[in-house]
């Protein structure tokens, strides 16, 4: 997971362990030295230590140059804010100029996932 900033890192990793008692998602941050090992790693670098293949962006993080190296990479964003929404709409052109898939996936009124685009 690619944050914009060390504060969006910190306050994620937080959130992660105090979330729910019963929601534990395995985690670490890039500044840990076994950051290689851990399963889900938050970070602001386009490092990949961990070698994982899903890559989430947060918060307006970068594309990565290396976006091919990954099976996924999913952009979460606040689709009510228009900013966001526009930077959105900006990755959508990048990853089309690369050559790459994309898709757009929206809560329908149920609040279940559905594929738009």
């Amino acid at each position: 997971m690619q944050c914009s900033s060390d504060e969006r890192v910190e306050a994620l990793d937080a959130h992660l362990w105090t979330y729910r008692d019963d929601s534990f998602l395995p985690h670490g941050t890039y500044r840990q030295q076994e950051a290689a090992a851990q399963p889900v790693l938050i970070t602001v670098g386009e490092d990949n230590p961990n070698a994982s293949n899903v890559r989430f962006l947060v918060d307006g993080a970068a594309l990565p140059e290396n976006a091919v190296d990954y099976e996924r990479i999913v952009l979460i964003f606040d689709g009510n804010d228009e900013e966001a929404v526009a930077a959105a709409r900006g990755y959508w052109m990048a990853v089309k100029e690369r050559g790459l898939e994309a898709t757009y996936w929206q809560p329908d009124d149920q609040g279940r996932w559905v594929k738009k685009g």
